[in-house]
């Protein structure tokens, strides 16, 4: 059965995700997929944070993982990962050079 292209890209965008979640844990950062509860008036959206001096990225579970990726891609481009072993998307998508 042929995969259709957005499954593939569905599929692709979530293994850098999970490679970028890697990437976020060897900095020291805790990444957790939650569903973010939305009432009227409010909007919680994907970020960072920090709580008892642990830094956490809580990323909207019901958001698309190219989404996902889109945010935590954002957070992870604010921390020092030159030295890290990276793919050449995940490289593109934190602006790296591809050394």
């Amino acid at each position: 059965m042929a995969m259709t292209a957005s499954k593939a890209k569905a599929n692709s965008s979530m293994q850098v995700l999970d490679e970028l979640v890697e990437v976020a844990k060897r900095c020291g950062i805790t990444v957790r997929r939650e569903r973010l509860l939305r009432e009227i008036g409010y909007r919680a959206r994907s970020g960072a944070c920090r709580l008892k001096e642990k830094n956490y990225v809580i990323l909207d579970r019901e958001q698309s993982s190219v989404e996902q990726l889109e945010a935590l891609a954002d957070i992870l481009r604010e921390h020092p990962v030159q030295g890290l072993e990276l793919s050449a998307r995940a490289r593109r998508l934190l602006g790296l050079s591809q050394e």
